[in-house]
């Protein structure tokens, strides 16, 4: 294998992986909580289609991005609404967000399909990435650097600051919380917030850093990939940048296996497309056979916020 094959296959597995990660970061915020929301492919194809409409209509990235995150978070209030104020069943809620983002994108994207808007380009000026390794280092987006910041800041917030430990107290027992006086919903709708944000973010990965025009379910359950990868890494943010890594290696191995031939070209382009959904269930099935599978896990995790008054 050739260096200029290998650091594009690098180039191409980051690309990938980015998308997955800010949603995954996103979730695990939220899930820390102790609310469990499964709209993240809804949320991510409406902060898509908003990055898309404003890209193509200014020619900002950077407002794109920014409106993507707003758009993430006013379906994420959506969510919230309605199961911490009116205490509906957060797993059917999740499920009927992503019903709702995928019919809102697809109706919004209507007059934008096949119409091309540039790529968010480098950070970096393009003589810091004329050498091959330094293109590894200095030749991504801002979206990409972006989500390796949020994996230490996440981290840092969740274990170095008295707000990421009140965070943690409610997912772990919301009454305990509850009862020495924090907000149990408050802080609730702040990471679900945040959650969305993060799952608008990664939404606008998709047409300003991976497919440069409007197609409906661009997403391609990246957000169900996001989901069980917080499960897969144990609700930990480095386990999550990992994971990451890993799923959006198996999707690139798709790209380079149909175009490189050898072996790996024999098998069937439609197995390699399925390929990461199906580690994503070997993945699952594994956890949920240890004993200890569920011990890392929120323990108010899905359960509504009901105060003994």
């Amino acid at each position: 294998m050739s260096t200029e094959l290998l650091i594009a296959i690098i180039i191409t597995v980051v690309g990938a992986s980015t998308p997955i990660l800010i949603a995954a970061l996103g979730e695990l915020v939220v899930e820390k909580s102790g609310v469990l929301n499964l709209g993240v492919e809804g949320m991510m194809l409406v902060g898509a289609i908003t990055a898309f409409v404003v890209t193509f209509t200014t020619g900002n990235h950077y407002l794109a991005i920014v409106c993507a995150a707003g758009a993430g978070v006013a379906a994420s209030m959506i969510f919230g609404f309605l199961t911490l104020s009116l205490s509906a069943n957060q797993t059917a809620t999740g499920l009927a967000l992503t019903i709702f983002g995928t019919g809102f994108s697809a109706l919004a994207g209507q007059g934008y399909s096949a119409r091309p808007v540039t790529l968010l380009g480098p950070l970096f000026p393009a003589e810091l990435a004329t050498h091959p390794v330094w293109r590894v280092l200095f030749g991504y987006s801002a979206l990409v650097y972006f989500s390796l910041i949020m994996v230490v800041v996440v981290w840092f917030f969740l274990k170095r600051t008295r707000a990421g430990l009140i965070l943690r107290a409610v997912g772990e027992n919301d009454l305990s919380a509850h009862s020495i006086g924090y907000s149990v919903i408050g802080v609730r709708y702040a990471a679900v917030a945040f959650g969305g944000a993060m799952a608008g973010i990664a939404g606008a990965c998709f047409p300003l850093l991976l497919t440069p025009q409007w197609a409906e379910r661009m997403t391609a359950g990246r957000g169900w990939i996001a989901v069980a990868l917080v499960v897969f890494a144990s609700w930990k943010p480095f386990r999550l940048l990992a994971g990451a890594y890993l799923f959006g290696l198996v999707m690139t191995m798709e790209l380079y296996a149909k175009a490189g031939g050898g072996p790996l070209s024999s098998i069937p382009s439609e197995l390699w497309a399925a390929m990461p959904y199906l580690a994503t269930i070997v993945v699952l099935v594994l956890i949920s056979i240890r004993r200890d599978a569920s011990s890392n896990a929120p323990a108010c995790l899905g359960r509504p916020f009901l105060p003994s008054n």
